[in-house]
């Protein structure tokens, strides 16, 4: 594993944003970041692919678990959601992707920070940006890269099975450029699958409250919803209650379940389930234990909101403003090129790896503004202006 730095395409934010991508640079630094590239040896790429595959599947069996031993106080899991988590997950309805955090130095196994199960963004950057970036300037060489085949695959799927309800998808999300990148990721390869979409915010979807259920701004009703919307917060509103009360009737993507996949309090329910399991670092939820060096995280946090690093130095390094309910987990050292710390996100597309993005940072905690770096498997020998970290 290499991080080569390179010369950007003197025209990189025109062919970025023809892209899609309008979210690329973030005050005056570029988020999109093709200073330089990580290169990937193949066995550590099929390295990274087992552990999401892995990891996935012992996800899947933490839900079943929380389920079966009802741990949702462990979660804090509002009582009202419970009876339709239990609902979705029996009844199977539509899930589609997630994306793993990992630390990985390309020598030890990759360890998993958390799971973004439920609203993972990066999407356009890693299914269409890095993809686009390597045929333009390495078309020889090859990505650890199908997200794109696969969403479009998955979406064929439920189309060719009738699997969702409604003849339109209807796609939502905040108003924020990121978002809106995502989602819009989600309905092209919707609409390359054949499906007929309509995009809208969250603050746009009505309710019919006679008929009892969502309507668009066209008044028509909502019966199959993509949402960039965390589960926690669309409880916490009055839009909760209809949602619940709904529930069986529209179809949600992701489903309900995912509020347990998407808590960081999973991390802990894995370590208990698969103790020293190489993927996996210690987590508690009570305290940080027998742990030297640990980071305390919010159980519903989100872009590296509220984290606290303590290292065995006795230093403490804090991120974000705070929130209520915490876990602990064993700090790891992600591993450091040039002064910068990187984090690969696996993307898990219908269970199934499907690529990677990369993101870096100077400093400790890597966020959702921490620049995008791509990728390439097998890299030759740079040539100039390329030079070899």
């Amino acid at each position: 594993m290499r991080r080569i730095t390179r010369e950007p395409r003197p025209d990189w934010i025109q062919k970025v944003e023809k892209l899609g991508m309008l979210y690329h640079s973030n005050d005056d630094e570029p988020y999109w970041d093709e200073s330089a590239f990580y290169a990937f040896s193949m066995p550590e790429v099929l390295e990274i692919e087992k552990a999401t595959n892995e990891l996935h599947k012992m996800c899947l069996a933490a839900v079943d678990y929380v389920i079966e031993k009802k741990r949702y106080d462990d979660l804090q899991i509002p009582p009202e959601a419970i009876p339709f988590i239990e609902w979705a997950w029996e009844n199977e309805p539509p899930s589609i992707y997630g994306r793993f955090d990992f630390s990985y130095n390309g020598s030890e196994p990759p360890k998993l920070l958390e799971y973004n199960a439920d609203t993972p963004t990066a999407l356009l950057e890693g299914a269409v940006g890095q993809w686009h970036w390597l045929q333009e300037l390495y078309p020889e060489y090859d990505q650890f890269n199908s997200i794109w085949e696969g969403l479009v695959e998955y979406w064929q799927e439920v189309k060719r099975i009738r699997y969702l309800k409604g003849s339109l998808l209807h796609l939502t999300s905040v108003d924020s450029i990121e978002d809106m990148m995502t989602t819009t990721v989600m309905r092209d390869t919707a609409e390359a699958a054949g499906l007929v979409t309509s995009q809208l915010l969250v603050s746009e979807i009505g309710w019919d409250s006679r008929n009892g259920c969502f309507v668009d701004l066209d008044d028509r009703r909502m019966w199959t919803i993509f949402k960039l919307y965390p589960w926690e917060w669309m409880l916490a509103e009055e839009f909760g209650e209809f949602a619940l009360k709904s529930y069986k009737d529209t179809q949600w993507i992701e489903p309900i379940w995912k509020m347990i996949l998407s808590n960081k309090a999973i991390l802990a329910i894995l370590w208990e389930m698969h103790p020293n399991h190489p993927y996996l670092l210690p987590a508690y939820l009570d305290s940080p234990r027998d742990l030297n060096e640990w980071v305390k995280k919010p159980l519903l946090a989100r872009e590296g909101e509220d984290i606290t690093i303590h290292r065995l130095e006795g230093e403490e390094y804090s991120h974000g403003e705070p929130y209520e309910s915490h876990m602990y987990q064993g700090y790891v050292r992600l591993p450091e090129f040039d002064d910068k710390q990187m984090m690969i996100g696996s993307w898990v597309i219908d269970g199934v790896a499907r690529g990677m993005g990369i993101r870096e940072n100077k400093k400790l905690v890597i966020t959702n503004l921490s620049p995008f770096v791509p990728h390439l498997i097998d890299a030759p020998a740079p040539q100039s202006p390329a030079v070899l970290s």
